[in-house]
């Protein structure tokens, strides 16, 4: 009894085991359905990718088990879910936490989506979790935290999001991963050094973010990595050695960085498997390392961008298998007879679909074994060279080419007909050689050319008539040669062309056409040519158009009103013609334009007051005597009114005389002035070249744009010279007066020393790698921008706060500081026409400094205190700022400089 006893109570036991089980499994298969359903509830099917009726969680129903839903893998064992695939599905809307509380969960993948929000930190409670890829979404947020809790985790793939981050030292815990992508994101900070302790890692990913710091030797610890993908970051110093010992790598990329140093001669024999090879947009010196040429099997070769000497090495005949090699903007030469042997080379790399080796210092005659190459080339830049004789008609037989690009060399003789050919071509450029002769028929055929630049040559003859088949055409520039005839109206009609059509400095003729249905057009030039008769009214339809050069030609009439409808116009150039008639009012109504020139036509009458003419920094009415100011335009006949004018306008002057004067006194009998003269003049720095201030300002990037006025742009820069940061101001010598701006600063600074006046360092009078004029001066960096900003409250002091009364007391003494030595302790006395706050600039200790000196004029002195003014120009000043007997024609003063500073 006792016996069966024991054994009912055994049995007993083992159904509850069993029970309990069976209840906790289904426990446990609810809340998955339950999370699931949880997370489609925050989801919603993007309408343009998808509709409602094939919605792709349609399946997931109460009604059904989730092992049966899209997307959805399950254990078949215990019937949980082990696997959600809803990558592609078009999905938007937030990833529900409660994802984490699917506990068996092996594999999340949600990639390409449109998932927004932060990643939800309950994902790091998955432990089970072995692949997680949430890339090409919108998440944004911080990278998850506690990840050491995911050890199973074998793929991590985050790229194509939003997520601004550093990436964890804990990162390093993760001891099975092998495939690491967090591309395309605001990561920032340091690489961790701790990466180096995961040697299970096949691939590291982590381009285009914002990492900084030298890459960390740890990584030479992985020495099973196949993939390192550094790009488009803020990394510096040199390449670990180590890295180049990673034999199993088989894609080196750590392109537009500011890396450093030599790339070692053997990198192809330590790296034997290596398929891509991008170490581009650095700053990599010595040569061409010759191993990388015996890697059979490599792909991509890119170098471009970087300081690298030397002639190309041999053995590019040994990589059939080829792809791209890109060597272009170094410093590499060729020499003697076959020197360009590389070209005919690279014929036996059948697939190469890339080439490019310019902006180097190559020379000689193309060879014709160009014509050779892959039948899959597409691409091909040996622009910026040295290369002369003439353009190898063979290259018509690369049926493949997309893009050809021969510019700026020293090439001559005809464009050949064989070009034509070119079925595929889509780009074209020729521009800044020595081509003559007439431009080919055949061109008009490439048909699906979208840019086309002939400019800089010696051509001759019309624009062929068939340029109008280019109905995909966005680019066209055919200037600077010697082309005549009139202005094809095909090309007008050319609906596509939406950037640029500059058919400047020719030998054009006529009328202009109607130009009405270039509706997408952004800039114009047909300046420099004979062309005649009126503006044409049609220009008010080129809604898009922002740039407009008319200049130097013969149009007569009027300045067409209907301009005022062009709202995004911000350049208008109509000089040097023979308009007439008044300015119309309407262009005041043009709220982006920021440079306007009208000088040297006859106009006449008022100039209008509002817009851009408010600083007539930005206008040029030169040469037109008929223009007037409001204030000076009264009719003769209304005497009492000019003698008002003559009794009021001397008593304003010589109030704000007086006051001046008397904080000038004040200043000299309290000591507060600083005598120019005590600081000691300096040896003159050297004049710097072009291709020094094209390092210094990183290529003259946007980044490093400070600002831009009439005569051209300043940007920042550092000057290894001096070893300082300093203001670059590059004029636009094709702008009107920028070279009289040039000298006129030049002479007003070169003996001019105070404390008060922003310092000019050295200047640049060379040409730019088209072989252009180039022109700048190099300042002081002052770091705290101009007082109008302060005024406009764009800058404030760290803690918020804007100026306050002494410092605006000091600005004003540092300012008469400044004009006092100007007008009489400088060895020539100099008025500076335009006094205002955008001028007058601080440094780090709220010290102002007067600059522009583009407008400046030298008083010079004749006898008896005396003086006569070096050059005038009409209306020289800012509207609210300029002197009211300035507009009645009377020359640059002191007392014009007195009356702006008054204003300040």
């Amino acid at each position: 009894m006792a016996l069966f006893s024991h054994s009912l109570l055994h049995i007993f036991a083992l159904l509850m085991t069993l029970l309990i089980g069976v209840s906790s499994t289904t426990l446990s298969i609810t809340t998955d359905k339950q999370a699931l359903f949880s997370l489609k509830s925050q989801l919603s099917i993007n309408n343009e990718t998808s509709s409602s009726s094939s919605h792709p969680l349609s399946s997931w129903s109460h009604n059904s088990s989730p092992c049966n839903w899209t997307g959805v893998l399950c254990d078949t064992r215990n019937q949980r879910v082990t696997a959600l695939d809803l990558s592609g599905f078009g999905l938007s809307g937030n990833l529900s936490p409660y994802i984490g509380n699917i506990s068996s969960l092996q594999s999340l993948q949600l990639q390409d989506n449109q998932l927004t929000g932060f990643i939800p930190n309950q994902i790091t409670n998955l432990n089970n979790l072995r692949v997680l890829n949430l890339s090409s979404n919108r998440f944004e947020g911080m990278l998850l935290s506690n990840l050491t809790n995911l050890n199973e985790l074998n793929t991590l793939d985050l790229s194509s999001n939003k997520i601004v981050s550093r990436i964890p030292e804990d990162i390093g815990t993760l001891k099975k991963l092998q495939v690491l992508k967090l591309g395309r994101n605001s990561f920032h900070g340091s690489i961790p050094a701790a990466l180096g302790n995961i040697s299970s890692l096949r691939n590291i990913s982590f381009g285009t973010n914002s990492l900084s710091g030298w890459i960390p030797n740890d990584l030479g610890r992985l020495h099973g990595l196949i993939e390192l993908d550094l790009t488009l970051n803020n990394l510096t110093g040199p390449v670990p050695s180590v890295v180049y010992n990673l034999s199993s790598l088989v894609t080196l990329a750590l392109a537009s960085n500011s890396l450093w140093g030599d790339i070692p001669y053997d990198v192809g024999v330590k790296l034997p498997k290596l398929l891509v090879f991008n170490f581009c947009f650095n700053k990599f010196t010595g040569r061409i390392p010759g191993s990388l040429h015996n890697l059979t099997n490599i792909r991509i070769i890119r170098m471009a961008s970087n300081r690298l000497e030397g002639t190309v090495p041999p053995g590019l005949g040994n990589l059939p298998f080829l792809h791209m090699y890109n060597i272009g903007y170094n410093r590499i030469v060729n020499s003697g007879v076959g020197g360009l042997d590389f070209i005919t080379s690279l014929t036996n790399s059948t697939h190469l679909n890339f080439l490019a080796f310019d902006g180097n210092m190559l020379e000689g005659v193309i060879p014709d074994t160009i014509g050779n190459l892959s039948k899959e080339l597409s691409i091909l830049y040996m622009g910026e060279n040295r290369f002369n004789g003439s353009i190898p008609t063979s290259i018509g037989r690369l049926s493949g080419l997309s893009l050809l690009n021969l510019s700026y060399n020293s090439i001559s003789g005809e464009i050949p007909k064989e070009l034509g050919q070119l079925e595929e071509l889509q780009v074209l450029d020729l521009a800044g050689n020595s081509l003559s002769g007439s431009i080919p028929n055949s061109l008009g055929g490439l048909v699906k050319l979208n840019r086309i630049d002939l400019s800089r040559n010696e051509l001759v003859s019309r624009i062929p008539n068939n340029f109008g088949n280019y109905q995909r055409l966005l680019y066209m520039d055919l200037s600077s040669n010697k082309l005549n005839g009139s202005i094809p109206v095909e090309i007008l009609n050319l609906p596509t062309l939406s950037n640029v059509l500059n058919l400047s400095n020719n030998l054009l003729s006529g009328a202009i056409p109607q130009v009405g249905k270039l509706t997408t057009i952004a800039t114009i030039d047909f300046s420099n040519n004979q062309l005649n008769g009126n503006i044409p009214s049609s220009f008010s339809s080129c809604l898009s158009l922002e740039k407009l050069f008319l200049a130097r030609n013969m149009l007569s009439g009027s300045i067409p009103k209907a301009f005022g409808d062009l709202k995004g116009l911000e350049t208008l150039d109509l000089s040097s013609n023979l308009l007439s008639g008044s300015i119309p009012i309407e262009l005041q109504n043009l709220r982006v334009l920021k440079l306007l020139n009208l000088s040297f036509n006859d106009l006449e009458g008022v100039i209008p007051s509002g817009g851009v003419f408010q600083n007539l920094s930005d206008v040029h009415l030169e040469g037109n005597t008929k223009l007037c100011l409001n204030f000076a335009c009264a009719p003769r006949v209304h005497k009492r009114t000019h003698i008002r004018l003559y009794i009021i306008m001397p008593v304003v002057l010589i109030s704000v005389l007086c006051l001046a004067t008397g904080l000038l006194i004040y200043m000299k009998y309290t000591n507060v002035k600083v005598a120019a003269t005590s600081e000691q003049l300096k040896p003159q720095t050297p004049m710097v070249s072009y291709d020094e201030l094209r390092l210094a300002t990183d290529g003259f990037s946007q980044e490093n744009l400070i600002g831009t006025g009439s005569f051209g742009s300043v940007y920042k820069g550092n000057l290894s010279q001096e070893n300082s940061t300093v203001a670059v101001k590059v004029l636009d010598t094709q702008r009107t007066g920028s070279l009289k701006s040039f000298f006129a600063e030049c002479e007003a600074m070169k003996n001019s020393r105070h404390r008060n006046l922003v310092k000019l360092i050295t200047s640049c009078s060379s040409v730019d790698f088209r072989n252009n004029d180039f022109l700048a001066l190099i300042y002081e960096y002052l770091s705290k921008g101009s007082l109008e900003d302060w005024i406009k409250e764009r800058r404030k002091h760290g803690n918020g706060n804007g100026l306050n009364l002494m410092e605006r007391l000091n600005i004003a003494i540092d300012v008469a500081s400044a004009l006092d030595y100007l007008h009489n302790d400088s060895e020539t006395a100099i008025v500076h026409c335009d006094i205002k706050p955008s001028n007058i600039l601080l440094n780090e200790d709220m010290t102002a400094k007067v600059g522009d000196f583009g407008l400046a004029r030298l008083l010079i002195r004749k006898s008896n205190d005396q003086f006569s003014v070096s050059s005038t120009h009409v209306l020289r000043g800012s509207i609210g700022y300029i002197p009211p007997e300035y507009g009645w024609g009377e020359k640059a003063s002191a007392a014009g400089d007195v009356y702006s500073f008054g204003i300040v």
